[in-house]
């Protein structure tokens, strides 16, 4: 299969970081363009009017200088970066639909039980609506190359 275009959804967490080299690698091998985005969510509200956003006070242009700073770790692949406000399954979606994207790379968290009920799942969000293939790399998952992904090695 040659890819084009590999999305990548950053969230800024160290879980992200396996995921990054899979994409890394899937990039490298297909000569494919690597795009970077993190999704800014808009603040819970809360009954009392009161809002919350996750991290104190997150600041729009300290986050478009972080996700500068996400580079594949091959500086081969071609990258760009893109910073969305909305709701993330959905922003991430609508961004590799209009990108025309062959593939998904994102991480999961892991979480099961009430965490996953309350705070839902991007990745499975993001199973469910993209018209292109996504792959979910698990937390302490690494690959040697394009040819080990889908395989136990």
């Amino acid at each position: 299969m040659k890819l084009k275009t590999i999305v990548f959804p950053c969230d800024f967490s160290s879980k992200g970081n396996e995921a990054l080299e899979y994409a890394t690698t899937l990039a490298r091998e297909s000569g494919a363009r690597l795009l970077i985005v993190h999704v800014q969510e808009p603040p819970i509200a809360y009954a009392e009017g009161a809002f919350y956003y996750g991290i104190p006070d997150p600041d729009p242009d300290a986050l478009r200088g972080m996700l500068q700073q996400v580079k594949p770790h091959d500086a081969s692949v071609t990258c760009e970066h893109r910073f969305v406000q909305g709701d993330p399954a959905s922003q991430i979606v609508e961004l590799a639909t209009k990108e025309q994207a062959d593939l998904i790379v994102m991480s999961s968290h892991g979480r099961t039980g009430l965490g996953r009920l309350i705070m839902g799942s991007v990745a499975e969000s993001v199973l469910r609506q993209a018209a292109c293939p996504v792959l979910v790399v698990k937390p302490n998952t690494q690959v040697a190359s394009a040819a080990t992904v889908g395989s136990k090695g």
